[in-house]
């Protein structure tokens, strides 16, 4: 990842295929080890997104990305390793510490959460923060609140 940092960028999207394209734009420029927060409201288009990101990492094809909001983690691996992580089921530190979320930050991968605000855990990692907001039906504002310059 590059190292200035720069301020918000932000991007309006008005279909899935757009939002996937600017999520596989985002992809192509991250390197591992870094954590991607999602923040955004039920059906803002996190997992969309994510499967630009995915797409862009080389890590699955994009139609291969699913939300993991029942299996709450899914691992994507082709040559890159990408966690994607749905905490909207967990309530509290116990449900979070079964996931084995410590585990993941000793490897050299990219992480990417959905409802960000449940995770308790620190690292060092380079931290992507993006918001989703419905702005129309089909149309999105994404906010990419970024220190790596990505």
């Amino acid at each position: 990842m590059l190292s200035a940092a720069v301020p918000s960028r932000e991007v309006f999207t008005n279909s899935s295929d757009e939002t996937i394209l600017r999520g596989r734009e985002i992809g192509e420029r991250l390197k591992p080890p870094a954590l991607v927060l999602l923040y955004g409201d039920l059906g803002a288009g996190k997992t969309t997104l994510t499967k630009g990101i995915v797409g862009g990492i080389g890590a699955a094809r994009e139609d291969e990305v699913t939300s993991p909001t029942f299996t709450l983690v899914h691992t994507y691996d082709r040559g890159v390793r990408v966690y994607h992580v749905d905490l909207y089921r967990i309530s509290d530190l116990h449900d979070l510490e079964t996931l084995g979320l410590e585990d993941v930050f000793s490897e050299q991968a990219i992480v990417i959460v959905e409802w960000p605000d449940r995770l308790k855990l620190r690292t060092e990692w380079p931290i992507v923060r993006i918001h989703l907001e419905h702005v129309a039906e089909d149309t999105r504002r994404i906010t990419v609140d970024d220190s790596t310059n990505l």
